[in-house]
């Protein structure tokens, strides 16, 4: 009896060591991705951020009608390790107040659970940071306004309290020389390529992919010339490693629209949908319209 108690003492101590030699090696690995992190700003504007890996970006040019002004703005994200880091930056040209800015995002993204407000200042800017109103999103925002600019930094898929999302919004850096490494428009670079394995459709996952980021295609000059109007249809695979790939033009347009949705599918920043606790690929279809106004 006393063999078996030991045996089972020994048995006990081994499993706690392993375990703790586990924790121990991803921790280590969370640390080392974490300190891989590089600095990215933007040309012509007045931010940096650390980030994982490239984000992607696009650039939006809107005419505000009453104003009789271009607006522009830019939309950055990047996936890493089931989050999502994104980046929204406007042109203040209507001098808009940082109260007026949160109810207009407010509005219209994931709503924010007010009684989470909490005071954020960063040199000399003033901001708020929210989590998510529906607890199982995992989203946590700060949101700036500048006399020229309006800012959204949100972090998606994590809690407020992870290292890599206190990493994000610690990294914020406002001023007229940003440093960093300068991004353009583009879809950026993958942070890793795990193996996915099956790739499963809508019905047999747990969880279904989480859009963050879907930037809108551009329409062409020779399309607009000859007034080409209707609807691109991509077949993609929303791959576990937050990249959308193998995509299959299943309706096209012609004067470059069908390439313009590509291009702009491949920007698309998510949370992988869930099977069996792990992150899974998956079939989705996309589709573009392309309307004049």
């Amino acid at each position: 009896m006393k063999k078996q108690m030991c045996l089972l003492a020994c048995l006990v101590f081994a499993a706690t060591a392993a375990m703790a030699q586990t924790d121990t090696a991803v921790v280590q690995t969370k640390q080392a991705e974490l300190s891989a992190w590089k600095r990215y700003t933007v040309n012509d504007e007045r931010f940096s951020v650390s980030l994982p890996t490239v984000p992607a970006m696009t650039t939006y040019n809107t005419l505000v009608v009453e104003l009789r002004k271009t607006r522009r703005s830019r939309e950055l994200g990047v996936y890493a390790d089931g989050a999502v880091y994104y980046i929204s930056v406007l042109e203040n040209i209507t001098r808009q107040s940082l109260g007026d800015f949160i109810l207009e995002q407010n509005r219209h993204r994931d709503q924010w659970d007010m009684a989470t407000e909490t005071p954020v200042t960063l040199g000399d800017v003033a901001g708020k940071q929210y989590s998510s109103a529906d607890k199982t999103q995992r989203r946590t925002a700060q949101v700036f306004a500048t006399e020229g600019r309006l800012y959204l930094f949100s972090a998606h898929g994590n809690l407020a309290d992870d290292e890599a999302t206190k990493q994000f919004f610690s990294s914020i850096v406002f001023g007229k020389k940003a440093e960093g490494i300068e991004v353009k428009d583009g879809e950026g670079l993958p942070f890793s390529n795990p193996a996915c394995g099956q790739t499963v459709t809508g019905r047999d996952v747990d969880s279904k992919v989480r859009l963050v980021m879907k930037p809108e295609p551009s329409y062409t000059e020779a399309a607009r010339q000859q007034q080409v109007v209707g609807t691109v249809i991509l077949k993609v695979i929303f791959s576990c490693n937050g990249s959308v790939e193998d995509i299959r033009a299943v309706k096209e347009l012609p004067q470059g629209l069908t390439e313009q949705a590509i291009a702009a599918s491949r920007k698309i920043k998510y949370i992988p949908a869930v099977k069996d606790g792990k992150f899974a690929s998956m079939w989705m279809q996309l589709e573009y319209n392309f309307n004049l106004y």
